[in-house]
């Protein structure tokens, strides 16, 4: 790949970046953190109004027809200001699937809607144990007079509590051979009767849910793709996730650097700022180094997915390197700001709840080296 951006992704990034460090200061971040939706409806418009939410969609459905290239760029803006609301799991978990293994009916319904900002959604796809594998998929899904009728709990669903529909992963045939069969995609009306929401306490202070089903009908032609035939989708979704969520992190790194190399030229202690200490200018060297590092993967990860190549090996490469990068990048930035940096007030622990975070969605680095290994043709 041409690690150059194009004039037209130079202007992407440096308009994201002044519109969300101008419309999404650290205030409103916290501020979002106790809010009981855990966004602004105010600036969900806004990014709307821009044409965020459609940037990688077709313009057949109102979208920017931008490549997913593109989008990485956005989310790497985003992932600088910790931007809070539903964009990820609405966009990545819930958009780009049904362009993907929707009907033609089913694109037409639903993604001028997320395109527009007016309809938000999320995916439904881990359970108690926390895994990305289809054998951790336990709710099921029965066939009833035309309708399938969903019963169980998922965990850990980002943003279940304002969702309007909900891609719920459900297991539609216990006598299948292997784990993977029998899984099938179901778009959920996220207000259907029995269905309750409960937002989990977590670490980076978002809106992860339990969402249980009970008795909740849905009707056959709300199934996403094939029908027991879903765990390919679910695969496809997982990895793309994970590069978007590495690009995701890789912008909070730059901002954990940033402000770390600012710091140290400015914090005197013994007459002189500790930047000019040996050991304080290698942590910040490191850290560069893991931020570039993580750039190339990341960007690699999401130019393959632009261009129709394979991506499964680069993606569990991309956040494997990336969950465990960032984790050393926030470990470095607290050492060089020294005991500031734990205060509740100051930025870098919001950089340091959602690093833990984020490396556990779309599964951690055991779980992608494993891929990786698979892919070597090693039995793990």
């Amino acid at each position: 790949m041409d690690p150059r951006l194009s004039e037209e992704q130079e202007i992407l990034r440096k308009s994201a970046r002044d519109f969300l460090t101008d419309k999404c200061p650290k205030t409103l971040v916290r501020e979002m953190e106790k809010d009981e939706k855990g966004y602004s409806p105010e600036l969900w418009k806004e990014i709307a109004d821009l044409g965020w939410m459609g940037l990688a969609f077709p313009e057949e459905y109102g979208g920017g027809g931008m490549s997913s290239l593109d989008l990485a760029i956005l989310l790497e803006e985003m992932g600088r200001v910790c931007f809070p609301g539903p964009f990820f799991s609405t966009v990545i978990c819930g958009g780009l699937p049904i362009l993907d293994a929707g009907s033609d009916a089913q694109k037409r319904k639903y993604l001028p809607d997320i395109i527009s900002g007016k309809t938000i959604f999320t995916l439904a796809l881990t359970e108690a144990s926390g895994k990305y594998d289809a054998a951790s998929v336990k709710v099921k899904a029965t066939a009833e007079n035309g309708n399938y009728i969903i019963n169980g709990t998922k965990l850990f669903i980002p943003d279940a509590n304002v969702a309007d529909y909900i891609l719920c992963v459900a297991r539609t045939d216990d006598k299948a051979k292997k784990p993977e069969d029998g899984i099938t995609v179901f778009i959920v009306d996220a207000k259907s009767q029995g269905i309750s929401t409960t937002v989990l306490k977590t670490i980076a202070r978002d809106k992860q849910c339990e969402v249980v089903f009970n008795g909740v009908k849905v009707p056959k032609e709300n199934i996403l793709g094939e029908l027991n035939q879903g765990w390919g989708d679910v695969q496809k979704i997982i990895e793309r996730a994970a590069i978007a969520k590495s690009c995701e992190m890789l912008g909070g790194m730059e901002m954990v650097l940033d402000m770390t190399v600012a710091y140290v030229k400015e914090r005197v202690q013994f007459d002189v700022p500790v930047g000019v200490f040996q050991a304080v200018q290698h942590h910040c060297v490191y850290m560069l180094v893991e931020v570039e590092g993580s750039r190339a993967t990341a960007y690699e990860a999401a130019w393959r997915l632009s261009t129709g190549r394979p991506y499964s090996s680069e993606a569990a490469i991309t956040k494997a390197w990336v969950s465990d990068a960032y984790q050393r990048v926030v470990a470095l930035g607290t050492q060089s700001h020294g005991g500031v940096s734990i205060m509740e007030d100051h930025d870098l622990p919001l950089y340091f709840r959602r690093a833990k975070a984020a490396e556990l969605a779309f599964g951690d680095a055991r779980f992608h080296r494993k891929t990786v290994a698979r892919n070597l043709g090693f039995k793990v």
